[in-house]
């Protein structure tokens, strides 16, 4: 977890701290995205409002959870809203906070469990720059069950953070997370390393009451600020993130639980990309049955690459890795199937074109694309601009993302229906 270091290998990539702010709209307008280039992509006004950033989007199929983080004077905020195709719930203030450690690339995660919303924070444990913890907010139908309460269970002052968050069963959620207890606050800079041993990937399971059990080590050196995704299959769910060789080759790995046993880490695509320091830029998974898409960044040849793969059977294979980006990408990835039987999924991300930067929209199969990339909007390379999200909501694919105007951020949110892709 660090999100210093900067591959300024292309246009921008990297970074860390910046802006956000509250909001308050329940009105909801569509109108065609400035800047887009194709007008089947349609804006949605959303709850947020100047100075917010850090969307992050859930998809239950028929409901979409929107969070944000928004910054006023020196406290942040973060809330989450309910869109149901028609209007937006009134916002839930989740927490407010003024000791936060507030990241353009560690945002926070939610998800939904029939009425039951999980999400997290970093909130400071010490005055050093990377000592924080993960704290969880738990809410039945908007109302606090469990707030502020601490994921892991060591007492370091170390990093915790780039949670991902899936349902489980009845009332719970899956949840995994990068943890920093062994590296004793050391941290990777820009081409130099922290004294501290390995960043680890760990889990844990969440219960409707609060409750946190089977915290479990997924692997025990990983990259350390590039983020986590998790998602749940027929056999159970999988983590996919970036992983860390001893010669510091930083390729995407897979865990997967099956029938309760977690595998051993296994490489998704064998890039054998060998860099110094953590780029901050992670994968992205998702699953229908056991039909697995991940997207992901890395760099060829000191060119910026988005790739995908698929599997048919839960992540225990892979169809060979294709390249989706036409120039040098940024990266920022994001993917969601779309069909299990076509082994069709759609992903979104982030490429220079000209002197702009742009968020692009693809529609894949498993041989490669099977659409023309659409431009969602263009954006700003900084790193307030952040990562933007892509869910599926029946027949229409949901986005967020932020834009950035003279350091003032603004979140944008727009729908585009499948059958346009």
């Amino acid at each position: 977890m660090k999100h210093i270091f900067v591959v300024f290998l292309l246009l921008s990539v990297i970074g860390c701290n910046e802006k956000k702010q509250q909001a308050d709209n329940e009105s909801v307008e569509k109108t065609v995205v400035e800047n887009t280039k194709n007008d089947n992509v349609v804006s949605l006004n959303n709850p947020s409002e100047e100075n917010s950033q850090l969307p992050r989007l859930y998809s239950n199929g028929t409901e979409i959870y929107f969070s944000w983080v928004t910054k006023k004077d020196t406290t942040n905020f973060l809330n989450y809203s309910k869109y149901n195709g028609t209007d937006w719930t009134p916002k839930t203030l989740v927490a407010t906070g003024n000791d936060w450690f507030v990241n353009w690339a560690d945002f926070p995660a939610l998800a939904e469990n029939n009425g039951t919303v999980l999400t997290n924070l970093l909130q400071k444990s010490a005055d050093g720059t990377y000592t924080y913890d993960v704290k969880l907010n738990l809410f039945k139908d908007s109302a606090t069950i469990k707030n502020n309460f601490i994921l892991h269970n060591d007492a370091t002052k170390s990093e915790h953070g780039f949670v991902s968050i899936l349902p489980y069963k009845d009332d719970g959620f899956f949840i995994t997370w990068l943890d920093g207890r062994n590296t004793a606050g050391g941290h990777d800079m820009e081409g130099e390393h922290g004294t501290g041993g390995a960043m680890t990937l760990r889990s844990a399971i969440v219960d409707g009451k609060g409750t946190i059990s089977q915290r479990t080590e997924l692997d025990n050196r990983v990259c350390d600020c590039c983020q986590t995704s998790a998602a749940m299959t027929a056999n159970g769910p999988v983590v996919v993130y970036r992983d860390r060789s001893e010669e510091e080759v930083r390729d995407i790995s897979i865990v997967r639980n099956v029938n309760g046993t977690w595998t051993q880490p296994q490489t998704v695509g064998l890039d054998n990309w060998k860099i110094a320091a953590c780029p901050v830029n992670g994968p992205s998974v998702d699953a229908i049955d056991n039909v697995v898409a991940v997207a992901w960044f890395t760099v060829t040849k000191g060119v910026g690459d988005a790739k995908v793969v698929f599997s048919q059977d839960g992540g225990a294979t892979f169809t060979t890795p294709f390249s989706v980006s036409t120039e040098s990408a940024t990266g920022r990835v994001d993917i969601v199937v779309l069909d299990a039987a076509k082994k069709e999924a759609a992903l979104i991300w982030m490429q220079p074109k000209g002197e702009d930067e742009v968020i692009y929209l693809l529609k894949v199969n498993e041989k490669g694309s099977i659409g023309t990339p659409v431009i969602i909007s263009q954006t700003s390379p900084e790193r307030a601009s952040g990562f933007p999200q892509l869910e599926k909501v029946g027949n229409e694919l949901f986005l967020a993302w932020t834009e950035v105007d003279q350091k003032i951020t603004t979140i944008k949110t727009a729908i585009i229906s499948i059958d346009k892709l």
